[in-house]
């Protein structure tokens, strides 16, 4: 077992990269935890090791006496004058043990599990000192396994995981490919991996793209702003501080070079790039691009927009299961309701808002009941059940109880007047904005009619 020390101890030293004083500590105390396991855990052993040499020495010490009741910790003074003519009894002696082969297999084991030990939290060490100042950084690697599915990567001087709930779904990775991802956290101690990934966060996204787009990396475009429902949109707003640098055309690159080596990256999530502005009506005409927006009211106590699209906008505006407001929101920081052209003026009308004022009766069932040619409190008030069972959301007893409402409470003024259609305060940047898809955007668009919230 301590044959060839000096080399193996050289060896392990550059190969992997540990300090030699940490070796040579590990093996001295694990030569002296299989010494005690053999000889006696009373006995005072020492354990040294001889770099001239390339050797362990291991002494014992022993109290001289006349005669010894206890050879662990005593030696007659009849043998230890053979070891040493001038010693005296009182005195304690050390021994070198000359055979260490004796430890037996036993002993042998418990000093290499101490060894196999000191060498990972040494090497623990050493992964933590390489990584630490890594963090925040894109890393790249070849995925290894999978546990319970989280996948296990290997960076090559040790092995990270990618926990399942930082992996894009439905995206799948088998055993040999190369991957990249954000290095999220290093941790000092762990029994498990010490690198935590993630290709979910918005931090990953950013850094991708600072990876591609040179103008990032002299500081000229910046990232103002992330958004992202990973593996399916993405929202990325940036800024230039050179007028004539053209930032989002900085990020898609020449004929969409750029951005679409992200998307590769990330498997074709889409993502729409945006131009960042401090004004947050100007931010949102961007942010919800690819949909035209008709009128910004911003409240800034609130913290909420109020945006006007036109009619025919309102699904692309709102987005698949509201995904495109959604991210507009989470991209600006600010609370989004989105209205249709017609919807805004019905909300001006009194006796649209003689609707809304019937418990029960939402912007959704007011635009049903205007639809079906009820447009105030007062018509509805002469309709009868029948009349209002055919919209799908009221039924008997609710019907009831609107008409009986309504008359107590009838709005008899004039007709609704149809209101001119509005018209945008300020012209949207459409050179301000792309998007990198694969697909039509009105494939994912909802329902004309819905209203967008977030």
């Amino acid at each position: 077992m301590l044959s060839d020390l000096k080399r193996i101890i050289d060896q392990i030293s550059r190969d992997r990269g540990f300090d030699k004083t940490l070796l040579i500590e590990a093996i001295e105390e694990a030569v002296q935890s299989a010494a005690r396991k053999k000889f006696g855990s009373r006995r005072e052993i020492e354990v040294r090791y001889n770099e001239e040499y390339g050797e362990v020495e291991v002494f014992q010490f022993r109290n001289v006496v006349e005669e010894a009741q206890d050879d662990q910790t005593e030696i007659s003074l009849s043998e230890a004058l053979r070891l040493d003519p001038e010693v005296q009894i009182g005195d304690e002696l050390g021994e070198k043990m000359e055979d260490i082969s004796e430890l037996g297999r036993i002993a042998a084991q418990s000093a290499k599990q101490v060894i196999i030990h000191k060498m990972k939290d040494a090497e623990r060490e050493v992964i933590f000192d390489m990584f630490k100042d890594r963090i925040g950084e894109v890393v790249s690697g070849i995925v290894q396994r999978f546990e319970r599915g989280n996948m296990i990567i290997n960076l090559g001087r040790t092995d990270a995981i990618l926990p399942k709930d930082q992996q894009i779904a439905k995206r799948s990775f088998k055993q040999g490919d190369r991957i990249r991802a954000y290095l999220k956290e290093v941790r000092q101690t762990s029994r498990d991996s010490q690198l935590i990934l993630s290709r979910t966060c918005d931090e990953f996204l950013s850094k991708l793209f600072q990876l591609e787009v040179p103008e990032m990396a002299e500081g000229i475009v910046r990232v103002m702003g992330v958004s992202r429902e990973p593996g399916f949109r993405a929202k990325i707003a940036v800024s230039s501080s050179e007028s004539d640098v053209d930032p989002v055309g900085a990020c898609v690159g020449m004929k969409g070079s750029r951005v679409q080596n992200v998307v590769q990256e990330l498997q074709g999530e889409r993502i729409d790039i945006v131009t960042w502005s401090p004004d947050p009506a100007k931010y949102v005409y961007n942010a919800l691009a690819p949909a035209h927006v008709s009128m910004v009211m911003a409240d800034e106590d609130a913290r909420s927009l109020l945006v006007v699209v036109p009619n025919d906008q309102l699904s692309l505006a709102i987005g698949r299961q509201g995904q495109n407001v959604r991210l507009a929101s989470k991209l600006i920081g600010w609370r989004i309701d989105v209205k249709s052209e017609q919807r805004y003026a019905n909300l001006a009308d009194p006796g649209y808002q003689s609707l809304l004022g019937l418990r029960g009766v939402d912007e959704t069932l007011a635009d049903q009941l205007l639809s079906k040619g009820i447009p105030t409190s007062g018509v509805l008030a002469e309709k009868s059940v029948d009349d209002l069972m055919v919209i799908r959301a009221i039924d008997e007893e609710f019907a009831q109880a609107l008409i009986a409402e309504a008359k107590t409470k009838p709005f008899a003024g004039p007709p609704p007047v149809n209101q001119p259609d509005l018209v945008a305060s300020e012209p949207v940047d459409e050179a301000g904005v792309t998007e990198a898809v694969a697909k039509d955007e009105t494939q994912n668009d909802t329902p004309d009619g819905e209203e967008g919230q977030e």
